[in-house]
């Protein structure tokens, strides 16, 4: 046996024979997730309302388990645990499932809105998270969860008005470092990646062309003048789903290009 100072051999971000949930798994970055995960050896319980996409993915990336799943309703999320459990886990939650506001100010928006990306984007992390703890602590494993929460949980939005999208990303990094307190005695670490910004279905209009107003004031804004680049998530979900992290717990990674450092 090596001594523990000694570094440690073989793959440390390999997953095999691990159990994860991604939600928003239909979208470009919930499938990446999904992707990265499945090819580090896990089975990957994907879940979204677009159940077509789900199952393109499926039948595209090997370990993939697509799973309609609408995360405003609770009993839909009990369902993807049940899922996982059906398949020895779960071992590690991705909480990606996520919508913004309209782009309007808070006086003017609507309320009813506002509680809709909060539950969204924040209640239903909560809930899943919950179900997903009281099987890890059943099995005694522990596990990981992920929270993809927003550089603009820690900074105001910037040229866009978004009360509600930023109000539930601060939320969700709150919440991730509170769960990792309660449940770091059971082994289960919960912490947290802040995107800048990378083209999905929530930005799509700021990259609209290469002048776009949007484009532009995401590279005057950004310390590495430019937008992510999809497959830079990678590392960051690895090292937190991956017993390359174990020792990390309650923290939130910005993946901002600079962003939130000016």
């Amino acid at each position: 046996m090596a001594a523990p100072d000694e570094p440690r051999r073989g793959d440390i971000f390999a997953l095999d024979g691990k159990v994860a949930i991604v939600t928003g798994a239909s979208g470009s970055l919930g499938a990446r997730y999904c992707r990265v995960l499945a090819g580090r050896g896990a089975t990957v319980v994907a879940a979204a309302r677009r159940l077509d996409r789900l199952e393109a993915l499926a039948v595209e990336v090997s370990g993939v388990v697509p799973v309609g799943c609408d995360v405003a309703d609770d009993s839909q999320l009990e369902r993807l645990v049940e899922v996982a459990a059906e398949r020895g886990g779960p071992d590690i939650v991705v909480n990606n499932a996520g919508v913004t506001d309209a782009v309007v100010r808070a006086h003017e928006q609507d309320p009813d809105q506002f509680r809709r990306v909060v539950d969204i984007n924040l209640t239903a992390a909560f809930v899943l998270s919950a179900a997903a703890a009281r099987q890890m602590i059943d099995h005694g494993r522990g596990g990981s969860i992920v929270n993809v929460a927003s550089m603009l949980g820690t900074v105001a939005s910037g040229g866009n008005h978004q009360a509600g999208y930023v109000a539930s990303k601060s939320g969700l990094i709150g919440l991730t470092r509170e769960l990792a307190k309660q449940w770091a005695p059971e082994g289960i670490r919960v912490n947290a990646i802040g995107p800048g910004y990378f083209r999905s279905e929530l930005t799509e209009e700021m990259f609209a062309a290469d002048d776009a107003p949007g484009l532009r004031h995401i590279q005057r804004n950004t310390l590495m003048r430019r937008a992510g680049e999809i497959h830079e998530f990678d590392g960051a979900l690895l090292l937190l789903a991956s017993d390359a992290g174990s020792y990390i717990t309650g923290q939130t990674i910005l993946v901002d290009g600079g962003w939130t450092a000016r």
